[in-house]
């Protein structure tokens, strides 16, 4: 094992007992990515993106294989990791600091300096307004934008996200990524991406990973070679559009692949 990779993924299958036998999702999926990569996994539903990540993640085993994180076997949750999901799994008793604070109190940091930490990480997400606030105060991004700042707050060396903005309205997604960017630029954090969303892979990404109609295999990985920053009007350009528009032809041919 190379200490050039933060992630090493090699020869994960992962299986399941079904009522009509084992199904297969995840079929020797082999991956390295390197410290300080973006990286966004695509691919038609039911490929196994989530299913991957949460194995990276320590959320499941594989059935065959292993994943490292810096050299270290990954055997389940904890420590150089950071997750954010979907649902923002913000807990509704505590107030924005507590909850950015909260990763930091398992870790036992010290109060005065957990405080800093998460006031830091709630400036850098633009909610210091709202530190004192509960999640049912806030917004649907502002409560992803917590989520953030909390998985942040911990300093895990590899950030992990299952379509953090796919439930919201495209003009809080479309400020989130560009908040995310900024985020992923000053801290330097290598990000394991999983979207739904061409357009948001080829916007965030150093490398997409496309993954085949199941069971997950990866079809292709492509080097994303437009320049940083980016930001939405990085949309508009003609590299920008005809490399989406390649990436999408890819995986609407796996997606028409896994409907016959």
């Amino acid at each position: 094992m190379s200490d050039r990779y933060e992630i090493e993924i090699s020869g994960v299958t992962k299986s399941y007992e079904g009522r009509d036998g084992r199904f297969l999702a995840l079929d020797t999926v082999d991956l390295n990515v390197q410290r300080n990569e973006f990286i966004c996994v695509v691919g038609p539903s039911g490929c196994g993106k989530t299913t991957l990540m949460n194995i990276v993640a320590g959320l499941l085993a594989p059935t065959t294989g292993s994943v490292r994180v810096r050299g270290e076997e990954v055997t389940g949750p904890g420590k150089g990791k950071g997750v954010v999901f979907q649902q923002y799994a913000l807990y509704p008793w505590l107030t924005v600091q507590k909850n950015v604070e909260f990763g930091l109190k398992m870790k036992r940091v010290e109060k005065q300096r957990r405080r800093e930490l998460a006031e830091k990480y709630i400036r850098l997400v633009g909610l210091e307004k709202f530190a004192g606030a509960y999640p049912k105060e806030l917004s649907g991004g502002m409560k992803q934008r917590v989520a953030i700042a909390r998985a942040y707050a911990t300093d895990p060396e590899v950030l992990l996200m299952d379509e953090p903005f796919g439930a919201l309205d495209a003009q809080t997604r479309a400020q989130l990524q560009e908040n995310l960017l900024n985020t992923w630029q000053s801290e330097k954090k290598t990000c394991f991406f999983i979207t739904h969303d061409v357009e948001e892979a080829v916007l965030l990404a150093t490398k997409i990973i496309i993954m085949s109609a199941g069971p997950g295999r990866i079809r292709e990985i492509v080097d994303v070679d437009l320049p940083y920053p980016r930001n939405q009007q990085t949309k508009l350009t003609p590299a920008f559009n005809e490399l989406k528009n390649d990436i999408w032809n890819k995986v609407y041919r796996e997606y028409l692949a896994n409907a016959k």
